[in-house]
């Protein structure tokens, strides 16, 4: 018996010393050995790029819609004035999150000493100056697809920011999260933009640096729900009892966009360009939305036309999202 006992001790030892194992692995070691090194890359910071960057930072990748501050009192969230790009937004367990994730600081105050090799393998493969893997809360699964020169002309605007002081407090994975979140960065698979006339490949070019997807596709414990790729009823739970899902978005007649007319599309963006719109202050349970349609409303309309015109080529998708529920008020 005692022999038994030994030879099961030792066993057990053994599968506690492999286990203990893996897990410090993928806890320190593996973002590095899934992504290469930050590469000795220096881009050329011209006017050119600067506005291509200024273009998508703020109006399609939305980089500094997620890196500001927004006013939620107002319809849309628009950015505060003044906090482009001093991070500190929050993404809690409240919000549907496996914990909490701050948004860095990405003005030169904070970043003035990273190298463009460094902010270029962040944004495109989620590894951080020091190593350590960033959680995907910022799509780097999805500007890992963008063309190259897009995330060069991003880090090239993201460099002329206004240097803002503000030490964003550390993120905060839940478990296992926390493990498994070294296992999320990739090596990114970069494809080069579309011609502009090339209207279905070049809207979904687009739709993809926006990570559509992302907000649209409900999931089930952090993975997209088979079949309803786009479909809405992604959930964002708000700290006043709100709880706002995302639409959708496929070309479903009955409870998706096969209805709307790519002019109605535009003009569902355009409107709120409008300052009747972008002045709404939203009530305690009046309709919200965390859609920045007040960003959004600058893209170019033909940009708009093209991400119209990919995803009436979706699968469409019977999926009824209520999107605005009032918790407290249902209680």
């Amino acid at each position: 018996m005692k022999k038994v006992l030994k030879i099961t001790l030792i066993v057990l030892t053994v599968i506690l010393v492999a286990i203990t194992g893996v897990v410090g692995y993928v806890k320190t070691a593996l973002p590095g050995a899934n992504v290469a090194d930050a590469s000795d890359l220096k881009i050329d910071y011209t006017t050119e790029r600067i506005e291509r960057g200024q273009y998508l930072a703020n109006h399609v990748a939305m980089c500094i819609d997620c890196h500001s501050t927004r006013d939620f009192s107002v319809f849309g969230g628009p950015l505060i004035p003044g906090t482009e790009g001093k991070g500190g937004e929050k993404f809690s367990k409240e919000l549907g999150f496996p914990g909490t994730f701050y948004a860095p600081n990405i003005t030169p105050a904070a970043i003035g000493n990273w190298t463009d090799g460094e902010l270029f393998r962040a944004i495109t493969t989620g590894v951080s100056k020091d190593g350590h893997a960033l959680f995907p809360v910022m799509p780097y699964l999805s500007f890992g697809k963008m063309d190259k020169e897009d995330i060069y002309s991003i880090i090239a605007y993201i460099r002329t920011l206004k240097p803002i002081e503000n030490n964003v407090p550390a993120s905060e994975p839940m478990f296992p999260i926390n493990i498994l979140i070294n296992t999320m960065p990739q090596e990114a698979t970069f494809t080069t933009i579309p011609a502009k006339e090339e209207l279905l490949p070049y809207g979904k070019y687009l739709f993809t640096m926006a990570a559509c997807s992302d907000c649209h596709t409900p999931m089930d414990k952090g993975t997209p729900i088979e079949g309803k790729f786009s479909a809405g009823g992604l959930e964002f739970k708000l700290p006043d009892g709100t709880v706002l899902r995302s639409a959708n978005i496929t070309p479903d007649k009955a409870t998706g966009i096969g209805n709307w007319t790519e002019e109605y599309f535009i003009s569902r963006f355009k409107s709120f360009s409008d300052s009747a719109y972008v002045a709404h202050k939203v009530g305690p349970k009046e309709f919200k939305t965390i859609m920045p349609w007040p960003a959004y409303t600058h893209m170019d309309t033909y940009d708009l036309k093209a991400i119209y015109a990919y995803l009436q080529t979706l699968p469409a998708v019977n999926n009824t999202v209520i999107k605005f529920e009032d918790r407290q008020q249902a209680d």
